[in-house]
């Protein structure tokens, strides 16, 4: 079995583009697997409504080409948001949750990840926060029932900006089934803000982080920052996360309409790859 595990995020690649296409590209890239991107657009989250013979068909594929699903992003919930005062968006948030866990258990997916927000649009209040760790104690117990991994994903506002702050709600919750999937370049950004330091904050999720998100940014831009570009540590980073036994990684970035979008996908693995096989090696 190969040491760790390198997935890549779908939406570095066109969305118009079929699941073939897809998962065939990510394995010429050089990828072990995919991670599956449900956003707030009603296209995405109506794949949670996927019959289930075209269930069967996409695991069939997976099969096929070599190359599975493993976890998916469930960024509808920033939409959406757990601890949303409305109550109709509430309601939406953990049905759209519900229906996650479900499509996980049914075509693979190991670890769904859940964005830390409490609200996003709306300003964070005490009852927001409440409303939040309710919900996503509910949310929790169905992992547990389905035997599906959630993690919770470093953001980038003041509320679960940190390994730190996303270890609270782990214990508040207590579930083995509520883990941190940090986002690295979300993370040294927060470092920058408060002038501490990234690697201290992994080590506080010692023993409960699933995976970890290679992003690459810079102070105040969180998104489509080339890898190389950005200030984001990658070495050590890895370094530290491989010491603290994370072996499951994905590159995430954006498909930006570049006609070599296949070449920035290998590009991006050759150079993740040489850093984790780096790890291995020792």
């Amino acid at each position: 079995m190969k040491a760790y595990a390198l997935g890549l995020y779908e939406k570095a690649m066109p969305s118009d583009i079929t699941w073939r296409e897809k998962l065939e590209a990510a394995k010429e890239a050089g990828y072990d697997y995919v991670e599956l991107s449900i956003d707030a657009t009603e296209d995405k989250i109506g794949r949670l409504d996927m019959p289930m013979e075209e269930r069967l068909a996409l695991v069939k594929l997976m099969y096929e080409t070599g190359m599975p699903i493993r976890t998916m992003c469930v960024s509808a919930l920033t939409k959406y948001s757990m601890g949303n005062d409305k109550s109709d968006y509430e309601a939406r948030a953990m049905e759209i949750l519900e229906k996650s866990i479900r499509f996980a258990e049914d075509i693979g997916v190991r670890v769904v990840m859940i964005p830390g927000y409490d609200v996003y649009y709306e300003p964070s209040t005490i009852e927001t926060k409440r409303r939040y760790l309710k919900n996503l104690r509910i949310g929790a117990e169905m992992a547990e029932r389905a035997g599906v991994i959630l993690g919770l994903e470093t953001m980038e506002n003041e509320f679960m900006n940190t390994v730190e702050k996303a270890m609270k709600y782990v214990v508040l919750c207590g579930s083995n089934y509520l883990k941190v999937y940090p986002d690295l370049g979300n993370m040294t950004n927060a470092a920058v803000q408060y002038q501490s330091d990234v690697l201290e904050d992994l080590e506080l999720g010692r023993g409960n982080m699933t995976s970890l998100h290679l992003k690459e940014t810079l102070p105040g831009r969180y998104r489509e920052v080339p890898y190389g570009m950005g200030h984001v540590n990658f070495e050590a980073a890895i370094e530290k996360a491989w010491e603290l036994g994370i072996r499951r990684y994905v590159t995430e970035f954006w498909y930006t309409g570049d006609d070599n979008w296949k070449d920035d996908l290998r590009s991006a693995h050759d150079r993740m790859a040489g850093i984790l096989d780096r790890q291995v090696r020792g």
